[in-house]
């Protein structure tokens, strides 16, 4: 099950998608994410899925370890189409079962909604399997770099952003260890009742609390060791610079953009 927890984590590949720019790809990120909620046919899903697909292609990480990053919102997936299916009362009954009334419309905003959240997750995935946290902290430092004149840490903030991204699976293997461990002296998390298996994740959660306490407390000594004091007067190793391919990147992004605000709104399939 750890194996299979894929988010935050980058893959190492040499491919067009990870060559380009960090703040190309923040923008392409929140254009799909904008452009996903503006849905509103099966056609603009359809071109979204297609986008996705191709950038999935370009990028070269393998869709069956996309896919794994699925596996850890299964749960709330579940949840959020099993809620819209039942509590939507609108439209033509089509599944009757005692108290339950299944319609037409429900079944439909389930489906546009799980179909939505599955690639709202992709779609995001694909930003850290092929940026690296140290780009993608400079990326968003340099994009929202404006809101320094306003008095805004975007570097400090940034750099949180940065440090929960590598403590994913730092903490994940760490986790990993404690279940071998706690396995081995006979802990069973597999069997008994939903009761049963709450109070078996305790001798979990209470020492992967004191390990993260731990790690936490010695990477801010190193920090402070190391005189860290903020973005103020440091330079950059690899200072972000746009390539021909990242301005490329950005006419495909904002005609992508303007094709599916036509989809939704003046399109006759809409």
């Amino acid at each position: 099950m750890l194996k299979d927890i894929t988010i935050g984590q980058y893959y190492n590949a040499d491919s067009v998608i990870h060559r380009l720019d960090p703040r190309v790809k923040l923008f392409g990120t929140l254009v799909y994410v904008v452009t996903l909620f503006l849905h509103k046919s099966p056609v603009n899903y359809t071109m979204s899925l297609l986008f996705l697909v191709c950038l999935i292609g370009l990028s070269t990480v393998p869709i069956s370890y996309i896919i794994k990053g699925l596996k850890a919102i299964a749960v709330i997936l579940v949840f959020s189409v099993a809620i819209n299916t039942i509590f939507i009362t609108e439209g033509q009954v089509v599944i009757h079962v005692g108290f339950l009334h299944i319609t037409d419309e429900g079944l439909k905003t389930a489906f546009y909604l799980g179909t939505r959240l599955i690639m709202l997750v992709l779609g995001t995935s694909l930003l850290t399997f092929t940026t690296t946290p140290n780009q993608l902290t400079d990326g968003l430092e340099k994009s929202l770099g404006f809101l320094n004149k306003i008095k805004i840490p975007v570097h400090e903030m940034a750099m949180v952003m940065s440090i929960a991204l590598r403590f994913i699976p730092i903490l994940t293997e760490e986790l990993d260890k404690i279940m071998k461990a706690q396995t081995a002296r006979g802990i069973d998390f597999e069997s008994g009742g939903l009761i049963k298996r709450m109070k078996s994740m305790v001798p979990i959660v209470v020492p992967l609390f004191i390990a993260a306490c731990r790690r936490a407390n010695d990477l801010a000594m190193a920090m402070e060791s190391r005189c860290y004091h903020g973005g103020e007067g440091r330079t950059k190793l690899k200072p972000l610079c746009y390539q021909g391919r990242d301005l490329a990147a950005y006419v495909i992004l904002i005609a992508f953009t303007i094709f599916m605000v036509y989809l939704s709104f003046f399109s006759p399939w809409r």
